[in-house]
């Protein structure tokens, strides 16, 4: 490439008819002058285009380096939410076995309780229906002996009547009598 000095110091060969040598030396120094402003234009414009292009290898290094790093946030991201999810899926699942098993427990304790009131109840209606018997049981002892008490008294009376008189040992074997029999029963029936 041709140098703004390279014009300036350009001689020409004098020939007998040639161009006036002033004119081409005017020329020649304002297509220097013209040259060399076009020449230190160019030089400024190849360096302004190293810097840009040196600025543009750091933004696309850098624009390299923040995709791969939105690549790694955005896979790091996936597995955040992927582990969360099975995390939560894990959680709920649990969640319903638990729910499962605590129905399960209570029906079972439930059902324990309905079949423990119900032979409560059996239970109740068999010592009712044995206590009635046994309450039963002893009026009609006690009736009977009142009407025993009575018919000894009736005796006891028409043997005063008739001038006789009976022993107490005559009546006390039957009243000794009865009482054992009436425990007996009464025990019998309880146990029953």
């Amino acid at each position: 490439m041709i140098t703004p000095l390279d014009i300036q110091n350009k001689e020409f060969k004098k020939s007998i008819r040639g161009y006036n040598e002033e004119e081409v030396d005017e020329f020649l120094d304002e297509l220097m002058r013209d040259y060399e402003k076009i020449y230190k234009e160019n030089m400024e414009l190849k360096d302004k285009i190293l810097i840009l292009n040196q600025q543009i290898d750091k933004y696309n290094s850098l624009e390299h380096t923040l995709k791969e790093t939105l690549i790694v946030a955005q896979s790091t991201a996936d597995e955040v939410i992927g582990a969360a999810k099975s995390k939560a899926n894990s959680i709920i699942e649990n969640a319903n076995l638990e729910y499962k098993r605590l129905i399960d427990q209570a029906n079972k304790e439930v059902h324990r309780i309905r079949k423990a009131y119900e032979n409560l109840v059996k239970e109740m209606l068999i010592f009712k229906t044995r206590y009635r018997s046994f309450i039963e049981a002893q009026l009609t002892s006690l009736d009977e002996f009142y009407a025993e008490l009575e018919e000894n008294t009736s005796k006891i009376n028409e043997s005063e009547n008739e001038d006789s008189y009976i022993d107490d040992e005559d009546v006390s074997p039957n009243l000794e009598d009865f009482k054992e029999e009436e425990t007996e029963k009464n025990s019998d029936q309880l146990g029953a």
